[in-house]
């Protein structure tokens, strides 16, 4: 085993392209980390669509709605919470918080979370730092929402080399499966919704649409903030 990194911050989404609830350590099952993406919003007239779902491209503001869970330690079980940008407090499936997010869209829950591809997303801060000085910007990670976000020990973009190996991180074994490929949300300021479309292009241009990695579950356990990451031969 190579140690390779530590992770730096940890992330779940109790809602699907709302504002991430930041954790100091988390439970991972089969189907990523416990709570996460479990509710998701449809918009109106969508539901025979391949994608349904109500995200930031649509609309901007779901950035400003911060979910939580009621119990963060049993988040399958406990009540889900949203605080909207008028600091106004809904449970998750209030009809008043649909209505606020637009006419016709409602929510839904899935137990195995809704997930655009796979239950585990990892990004390291030495990839953050690269694409920031290619773009000219100080980029923080949450424009890209990962689950993970390690501190890597060498390379520019380490997580490259990590696709098809597993990783050990604290009790979890996650297997690196595929890169993240890139679509117009990390164009979009998490705190100014500002969008800058010159990030996308330069992900497109000089990294073919990828940066960060996905992953599955080999093993669950328990991961938290320090965790070394350690690469297995």
């Amino acid at each position: 085993m190579a140690v390779v990194g530590r992770v730096a911050a940890l992330w779940r989404y109790p809602v699907k392209s709302m504002a991430g609830e930041r954790l100091d350590a988390a439970e991972v099952s089969w189907h990523g980390l416990a709570g996460d993406r479990r509710w998701a919003f449809i918009r109106d007239g969508q539901v025979r669509s391949g994608f349904p779902w109500l995200t930031i491209r649509e609309l901007p503001e779901l950035a400003h709605y911060h979910p939580r869970f009621a119990d963060p330690e049993r988040p399958d079980a406990a009540a889900t919470l949203v605080r909207g940008p008028s600091g106004r407090e809904f449970d998750v499936a209030d009809p008043a918080l649909a209505a606020e997010l637009g006419s016709g869209v409602r929510v839904i829950k899935q137990n195995r979370g809704v997930f655009d591809t796979m239950p585990l997303s990892l990004l390291t801060t030495e990839t953050l730092a690269s694409l920031g000085r290619m773009v000219g910007m100080d980029l923080v990670p949450e424009r890209f929402r990962p689950n993970m976000f390690v501190e890597a020990f060498h390379g520019d973009f380490p997580e490259d080399a990590w696709v098809g190996r597993n990783l050990r991180i604290g009790e979890l074994q996650m297997r690196v499966d595929q890169h993240d490929h890139r679509c117009v949300m990390p164009t979009i300021d998490p705190v100014t919704l500002v969008r800058e479309p010159g990030i996308l292009r330069t992900i497109a241009q000089e990294r073919d649409g990828r940066l960060g990695v996905y992953g599955s579950t080999v093993q669950p356990g328990r991961i938290a903030v320090g965790d070394p990451v350690e690469l297995e031969p």
